[in-house]
């Protein structure tokens, strides 16, 4: 995955990036294994926007992932590397044996004609899945479940990966990419490698219009509001605030921890590492 640079023929050339798509293989997604997108534009079943700044955007269909990846002992031969509108890793379809097709999460260091594996024998090699009771300590994996078949919950974004630290009774401890170290369950399932398209976070988008083409709408800044409609807002002249940095109803921003799930707590062996 190499990145190309624009010619500086205008402003909003003068700082774009695109990718070069070299891994891409497969223009057009497999019409069985594609679902619509309601556009919600931010807002819940009642209208109202619960999440901010989002709305617009190119059409785009939906790819059915297969996270759970549970047909054990039947070997599947990846036939293509696809682009996936809706997240930032590639996805790989796969052919099974028994002729089923399915996309995954496509690691780094894969390629079209690879064969993958489920299941407690398979080989520890990228794309193949196997419980962690099964995967060698200091193994780098994704696509980690955190429940029993439920699918593969954390660890999905492009250039991600967890590695296996340690193995203790029935749970494994997995070292997060936030820094977290996690306990699961030795019989939940995870993916072996590191997930593709690692320089995702290097691109540069260069003009405005390119994130509303990704569906994020202008986000203004506090400090340059009026008091009536921000905590950080007024002053005479340009000011920083005058305050710790919060949202518009008062929430701190930076460094507040915003975690309720008490019930998980127990299973996190330490904290993820602090934002300096």
């Amino acid at each position: 995955m190499a990145i190309k640079k624009t010619k500086p023929t205008s402003p909003g050339r003068r700082a774009q990036e695109y990718f070069t798509f070299d891994e891409i293989t497969k223009t057009k997604p497999e019409k069985s294994l594609l679902k619509k997108i309601k556009k919600t534009g931010g807002r819940n079943s009642y209208g109202r926007v619960t999440a901010r700044h989002r709305g617009g955007g190119a059409r785009k269909q939906y790819r059915i992932i297969d996270f759970k990846r549970d047909k054990d002992g039947i070997p599947a031969k990846v036939t293509a590397i696809e682009y996936d509108p809706n997240r930032s890793a590639r996805i790989a379809l796969l052919v099974y044996a028994d002729g089923e097709k399915r996309y995954i999460l496509a690691p780094r260091d894969i390629a079209v004609g690879d064969t993958i594996e489920t299941g407690p024998q398979s080989d520890i090699k990228p794309g193949n899945c196997l419980p962690l009771e099964n995967i060698p300590l200091g193994t780098r994996i994704h696509n980690v479940e955190l429940k029993q078949n439920k699918g593969g919950q954390i660890v999905r974004s492009a250039g991600t990966f967890a590695r296996l630290m340690a193995k203790e009774g029935t749970y494994a401890q997995v070292l997060l990419p936030s820094g977290e170290v996690r306990m699961v369950h030795i019989k939940c399932k995870a993916t072996v490698g590191r997930v593709g398209n690692e320089k995702h976070g290097d691109l540069k988008l260069g003009k405005a219009g390119r994130s509303r083409w990704l569906g994020r709408r202008p986000s203004v800044r506090g400090v340059a509001m009026n008091p009536v409609d921000h905590p950080m807002g007024g002053g005479e002249g340009r000011s920083s605030g005058g305050r710790q940095p919060c949202s518009p109803w008062g929430t701190p921003s930076k460094g507040y921890r915003t975690r309720k799930n008490k019930r998980s707590d127990q299973y996190i062996v330490k904290r993820r590492a602090k934002r300096k």
